[in-house]
């Protein structure tokens, strides 16, 4: 039977279905614009239990309403924000939904998968950062006694906005689901469905065969996702079906402490495992504690967590923060039981004690939709748009990052409308014409970018930053010239980008990178490199170009140490950044200028070799330029 939820369609006079996001064997999950808070998006998840008969579905609902109030009372900022719940009649079909919170941003299986493409994994730094976001977070929800079950790099997400990870799509909506299946299966006579929730090989053995979860349950799963991260391989991969011995070392190489800590999260007897997130901080951190707790057999969530400061290490690179040089240079090399659960066990699991939250915020109303027949104007718009994005080229995993800096620039553009989605209906055309403008705007201006450079929007990676680095220094030219070159053309771009802010691995990076990539071809081509040759008769060389808004031109002479060299560059005032840089071959090279608006330099040289100079336009107009080098 065809789905009769699709985009377009609103639920309960409240919600516009934009898209599915994806399903699973309880229900399928969409992305939403809810009408009651300015159009806001949000994440619509369908509990379809596969049950017959009115007490079935009855009976799976009060437990469903009851794990919504598990997760109304989660307040935390990495987790999204749990709404309502509500259920509408469709096609004489009932269907209970869970309104959350939408997180922009990817997964980091996604994140993996752009890797893993390019030959890259993620390195101990970016794991150690990860641990330390994302362990407070679990401190936080295990004291509420919540365990989340199910734990993998599908189920966090690198948040667009601030590049913290959020925890998202707990397991015990569909502990419920699975349940609520096997318990009238039962009663009628039919074999029982597997009930525990949880990936294989991300979930502890206790978890799998027996459905017991507590704490050290989810952190066995957030060290499984970890070694999946730095190694590119599926627990399966790693993990030894006799000896269950998680065998990780001939993949990557860590340092011993955080091998230690992995190695003790993931043993295999939970008693062996570190039976809090606070512990497992400290023991990163450099300071376990004295003794090693015994963890209880039955999880009971603590009174009164201690909050006090836990011992950080010094400062790991972040992805958002730091200019964007910067973290290309710091870039590092990667290196059976029987089904036994009692649906008691679940309740207590899941964390009853939001039962009554749970219920007060229920208001559960039959509404019969209307399905529209047509798609609206703004539909119609994402069409035009999408269209436009396919003749282009540009393959479509990079869309969502498209839209999301369509809507950056658009509200910083129009601030008044507080970062409100569009809605359809007249009230709107106007902004709605606006915000396609800006889309086409950006269009235009990956029209100007190769057809090669397009097609790789959206898998750009660090892999690419060190092969062009390879690739630029066989052109006796170091990245320091290749970027100001990039940067040239992307600044003129996109203006109101900050200098100083580090943009890769998010979407207006993939940008950066590919006009990096142009560049790259450009300077090898010899269209905007040019090697000074001086006159045996002369000392000195006169260089003449011009240059279109957005352009460049590096230039490279071989002096010798100890030369006495004079640069002056004339061209339009404020047209034009210079930048000089040494060779590094006797001593380290540096930059002599740098993005200077200063027109003149003279000093003595302490090394020999190839000297670069790169001219760039901050013009927005074309501009002529006379580049004067005087050697002796």
């Amino acid at each position: 039977m065809n789905n009769p939820i699709y985009p377009g369609i609103t639920l309960n006079n409240h919600y516009r279905i934009v898209r599915e996001l994806g399903h699973g064997g309880f229900g399928r999950t969409y992305l939403a614009e809810d009408a009651h808070r300015f159009n806001e998006p949000c994440v619509l998840k369908e509990f379809a239990p596969q049950v017959h008969g009115s007490y079935a579905l009855q009976k799976s609902e009060e437990l469903f309403e009851r794990e919504a109030g598990v997760l109304y009372k989660l307040q935390h900022n990495q987790i999204p924000r749990f709404r309502e719940l509500f259920r509408v009649s469709i096609s004489d079909r009932g269907y209970l939904f869970l309104v959350q919170d939408y997180v922009p941003g990817q997964t980091y299986r996604f994140l993996l998968d752009a890797r893993k493409r390019q030959g890259l994994r993620f390195i101990e730094a970016e794991i150690n950062q990860l641990l330390f976001q994302i362990l407070p977070v679990l401190e936080y929800i295990h004291s509420l006694g919540v365990i989340h079950r199910d734990i993998s790099p599908d189920n966090l997400i690198l948040r667009l906005s601030d590049g913290m990870p959020v925890l998202i799509d707990f397991g015990g909506v569909k502990q419920v689901a699975a349940t609520v299946e096997s318990l009238f299966a039962e009663a009628n006579g039919t074999p029982a469905p597997a009930t525990r929730i949880g990936k294989l090989g991300y979930a502890p053995v206790e978890q799998m065969q027996m459905g017991i979860v507590n704490p050290h349950s989810d952190l066995y799963a957030l060290a499984a996702t970890v070694l999946v991260l730095l190694t590119g391989k599926e627990p399966h991969q790693l993990l030894d079906s006799q000896t269950l011995n998680w065998n990780w070392r001939a993949e990557c190489s860590l340092s011993p402490n955080l091998s230690l800590v992995l190695d003790k999260m993931l043993a295999h007897g939970p008693n062996q495992r570190y039976s809090s997130a606070r512990e497992v901080m400290l023991a990163l951190s450099g300071n376990p504690p004295l003794q090693p707790p015994q963890p209880a057999p039955n999880f009971a969530p603590a009174p009164s967590p201690d909050r006090s400061p836990i011992p950080m290490p010094a400062p790991v690179p972040t992805l958002p923060g730091i200019p964007v040089r910067a973290a290309i240079n710091n870039q590092q090399k990667m290196p059976a039981w029987q089904m036994v659960l009692f649906v008691v066990a679940v309740l207590v699991g899941m964390g009853g004690v939001g039962w009554f939250a749970g219920n007060y915020l229920l208001n559960l109303q039959s509404k019969v939709q209307k399905i529209p027949q047509t798609r609206g104007p703004k539909q119609q718009q994402e069409d035009v748009l999408r269209d436009r994005f396919s003749r282009l080229g540009i393959d479509d995993r990079f869309y969502s990052g498209y839209v999301n800096l369509v809507d950056e620039n658009f509200y910083a553009k129009y601030p008044e409308l507080g970062g409100r989605l569009l809605k359809e209906g007249e009230d709107d055309r106007l902004w709605r014409e606006r915000w396609q403008k800006i889309g086409d705007e950006l269009l235009d201006k990956l029209q100007n970018l190769s057809s090669d450079a397009r097609a790789r929007l959206g898998s750009y990676d660090t892999a690419d930053i060190d092969r062009w680095k390879t690739e630029v220094n066989k052109l006796n030219l170091s990245s320091r010239a290749l970027y100001d070159l990039a940067d040239a053309k992307f600044f003129y771009w996109f203006p109101r980008q900050p200098r100083d802010r580090n943009i890769i691995g998010l979407p207006i990076g993939q940008i950066w990178q590919a006009i990096t990539a142009d560049t790259l071809a450009a300077l090898q081509a010899g269209a905007t490199l040019e090697s000074v040759e001086f006159d045996s008769r002369a000392n000195s060389k006169t260089l003449t170009g011009n240059l279109k808004p957005g352009e460049g031109k590096a230039y490279i002479a071989r002096l010798a140490q100890n030369q006495t060299l004079r640069v002056n560059l004339q061209a339009p005032p404020k047209s034009t950044l210079l930048s000089m840089y040494s060779p590094g071959r006797t001593t380290k090279a540096r930059a002599l200028l740098q993005d200077a608006e200063d027109r003149s330099w003279s000093g003595l040289l302490d090394d020999a070799g190839f000297y670069e100079f790169v001219v760039v336009s901050q013009s927005s107009e074309p501009i002529a330029y006379e580049l004067n080098l005087t050697a002796k």
